[in-house]
């Protein structure tokens, strides 16, 4: 897409290959962190660690594919540079308020999953 779309749309091209390469780096280290403790028989609470990056993770690849930066949505900005289209600022009142809350829903999937996932290495933490 290269054309905002309040609530949509708001990063093009190349700002979602930065948030999905982010998102499969930061889930690569959750996991790095979850097998570290679980092999090396550290205690179990050193997972909950892990929640930062799988929301991380989570967070940069729904980023990606849903084209919106949950970032620039909260500070009412746009970047479609990468896609032919522009970069700048919100000014319409209406716009900044579907941002915002389509900002609010992406952390908040984000965050769902990030403890879905750090509840899921916890329990397989304790179960060894």
């Amino acid at each position: 897409m290269n054309e905002y779309q309040p609530g949509v749309c708001n990063i093009g091209r190349d700002e979602r290959r930065k948030r999905r390469l982010s998102g499969i780096l930061s889930l690569l280290a959750a996991v790095g962190v979850v097998g570290f403790v679980l092999l090396s028989d550290r205690p179990d609470t050193l997972l909950l660690w892990s929640f930062p990056l799988f929301f991380g993770g989570f967070i940069g690849l729904l980023q990606d594919r849903l084209g919106f930066c949950a970032g620039f949505g909260a500070l009412a900005r746009y970047d479609l540079s990468g896609s032919g289209g522009g970069a700048g600022k919100i000014n319409e009142r209406e716009a900044v308020r579907r941002d915002r809350i389509r900002a609010l829903q992406v952390v908040g999937y984000a965050t769902a999953a990030a403890l879905v996932a750090t509840a899921a290495a916890y329990a397989l933490g304790t179960a060894l």
